[in-house]
Formats: C-alpha cells, sequence, structure tokens
C-alpha cells in the first residue's frame, strides 16, 4: 500500500497533526526541515499555517508549491495514541 495523507492539522510553531491512508496519525515538527530555496518561505508561519493536502499528489502543500513526501513525514513523524473505545456486550 502506497502511504497518502488524507488530513493535515496546524498545532503550533512549526508542528502539524498528519493522518494517512492507513489510519495512523503523526505529529512532525517541521522547524529544522525548512531550509533550501522552496522551504525557506515557510520560517514565515502565516504562511506555514496554509498547509493543506493536495488531492492529487495525496501529501501536504503549501501555496507556494513547497511540499513533503508521505513517506518521509510518516517517518520522521512522532505517532499518536488513539483512544479506543471498548463496548462491553453483556450475553443474554
Amino acid at each position: 500500500m502506497f502511504l497518502h495523507l488524507t488530513e493535515v492539522n496546524y498545532l503550533e510553531d512549526y508542528k502539524l497533526r498528519l493522518k494517512f491512508n492507513n489510519g495512523i496519525i503523526k505529529d512532525v515538527d517541521l522547524r529544522d526541515e525548512l531550509y533550501g530555496k522552496v522551504f525557506e518561505p515557510l520560517k514565515e508561519i502565516e504562511l506555514f499555517k496554509q498547509v493543506a493536502v493536495n488531492r492529487d499528489t495525496n501529501t501536504i502543500e503549501w501555496p507556494n508549491g513547497a511540499d513533503f513526501a508521505p513517506e518521509f513525514l510518516y517517518e520522521v513523524g512522532q505517532d499518536i495514541e488513539q483512544s479506543v473505545t471498548l463496548v462491553n456486550v453483556a450475553s443474554a
């Protein structure tokens, strides 16, 4: 299965919460990844906050065209514990 991003939420500073097509949710801090010509403008926090999932490329992208591969984001992201609701079904 190829990794795709299905949701992105801005958290704070240069941190994002990402949901992947395999159901895994990870937080990534991209502060140390914003170097190079296309990424330097993202140090402006108001531009960084404009991140969105590009449905054509299945990854996150900014208005200036900057993007990161889903596999890279998955690798550097920190797993978020997902709460699981258990239902106790009583036998009749």
